[in-house]
């Protein structure tokens, strides 16, 4: 009853508030760039938010700038059409625009660039090579791709500094290699080879190396990664260091409850989270534009109160501009950052799914927006940094190392169960190490003056 009567007075007194009037939002102009190159901040978001002050009634705009790095912004929408069997997706929307021009970064130097354009090219090459090898029947498993994406794992990985984490998902076999993995590593990995990362015991991309190259291995439980990585940079912080720690998800991984809970912890906590949501359209066979209502993924750093940035995926230099500066927060203990890069999954979600049900118009639109082609006509002819006798030149030591990894990794061989000794299972246990402060030694929080000794301890339920 004393709720009820509460619920009326609050009633009564809300209707002697008069209402504002209607605002209308203006139109956000068309991004351009300003005098330095940055962008503009576009994506302006409004949302009414009424307040009302102790002496009188305001109606205000709360407004989020979401900063976009691209430069274009594609309209086109993913629907569903027909019945039963002859049920498909269709796409409608402009199609026809050409692919825009690599955006300059601020930071990379020429030699990064052309770094940077043969991890990806190596990338590339290697998975081509993964998936001839799954037609021999040499793979144990399934293959997982990264067509198209090549440029945002590579450029994101190579942001990081040398005390910074990385957390890979299943497309992010660029991203190891960045980080000191070969591809003679990967495809061992694959073919669950004796010597491979994880000695045969695993066949996918499971593995990584906390020791030497601050790897964690890719959990499949989208979302879970999250967690672990704001994880590592609480911990580094209590060894009194500031870290950042990369990792991924995907359109229909960011939609998971452990997302929204690891990320709300590390921004809470204020760690080095950097998350990079890979918008590529699909979620398996389910279209973005099917998995919700948010027209960009970045938004949703509104509701953390964290940083969100739009970048194109397909566009090295977006991604690797966004994750430094990403990086660079993190170290100063400023918080997490998520990076929404958009582009095009450009094969099913692994080698047994053809993506038939993905329309054709759509792969032909992103074809064109092919990172490598466009990166590498932007180092030879935007830019110059590179010749097209180089360029060659550079193409052909690739393809020497890939064959030379390829063989090797085939030459390797099967794990014995009967005679490898060297690792036993796949559990630790004491005697197998000792994970020691990577940074220094554990500094807890003092405890407040006057707070006294710890609680004593109480049973959980108390039973009569």
């Amino acid at each position: 009853m004393a709720h009820n009567k509460r619920s009326k007075s609050l009633q009564k007194e809300s209707a002697k508030v008069p209402l504002a009037p209607p605002t209308k939002t203006p139109k956000v102009p068309t991004p351009v760039e300003q005098a330095d190159g940055s962008p503009k901040p576009t994506n302006t978001k409004t949302s009414p938010a009424t307040r009302i002050s102790d002496d009188s009634a305001s109606s205000t705009l709360r407004c989020y700038n979401i900063p976009d790095y691209r430069l274009e912004h594609p309209e086109f929408r993913i629907f569903m059409s027909g019945e039963g069997s002859s049920l498909e997706y269709g796409v409608e929307g402009d199609l026809s625009a050409a692919a825009p021009p690599i955006r300059d970064s601020k930071y990379l130097s020429n030699e990064q660039c052309i770094a940077l354009y043969r991890w990806m090219l190596l990338n590339r090459r290697m998975e081509v090579a993964l998936e001839n090898l799954y037609k021999q029947g040499k793979v144990v498993g399934g293959v997982y791709f990264g067509l198209g994406q090549e440029g945002c794992s590579c450029a994101s990985a190579l942001a990081l500094g040398p005390d910074d984490w990385l957390g890979p998902m299943i497309r992010n076999q660029g991203a190891m290699l960045v980080r000191g993995f070969s591809a003679r590593d990967i495809m061992r990995q694959y073919m669950a080879k004796g010597d491979s990362p994880t000695w045969g015991r695993d066949a996918s991309s499971h593995f990584g190396d906390w020791q030497r190259r601050n790897v964690c291995a890719p959990i499949s439980m989208l979302g879970e990664l999250i967690g672990v990585m704001a994880g590592i940079c609480l911990g580094a912080r209590l060894q009194g260091k500031n870290v950042a720690g990369l990792t991924y998800v995907g359109d229909g991984g960011q939609s998971t409850g452990v997302t929204y809970e690891s990320l709300n912890f590390a921004a809470v906590q204020k760690l080095g989270l950097v998350l990079v949501v890979e918008n590529n359209l699909w979620g398996y066979s389910t279209p973005s534009d099917m998995q919700f209502c948010v027209k960009d993924l970045a938004e949703r750093a509104i509701a953390y109160g964290i940083p969100g940035v739009i970048v194109d995926g397909t566009d090295p230099c977006q991604v690797y501009d966004a994750t430094y500066e990403a990086c660079e927060r993190a170290h100063r203990g400023e918080g997490p950052t998520l990076i929404e890069a958009k582009m095009m999954r450009m094969k099913g979600h692994a080698i047994h799914d053809a993506a038939q049900y993905v329309p054709a118009k759509l792969f032909d639109y992103w074809r064109n927006r092919d990172p490598i082609a466009r990166f590498e006509n932007y180092l030879i002819n935007v830019k110059g940094w590179l010749t097209a006798e180089d360029n060659h030149k550079l193409i052909e030591d690739v393809e020497r190392e890939l064959e030379a990894d390829r063989e090797a990794a085939v030459a390797s061989p099967m794990p014995d169960p009967e005679t490898d000794k060297t690792h036993q299972g796949v559990y630790c246990d004491p005697s197998c190490h000792q994970i020691k402060p990577k940074y220094g030694p554990v500094v807890a929080k003092p405890r407040e003056p006057g707070s006294g000794g710890p609680k004593a301890v109480e049973a959980a339920a108390h039973l009569k």
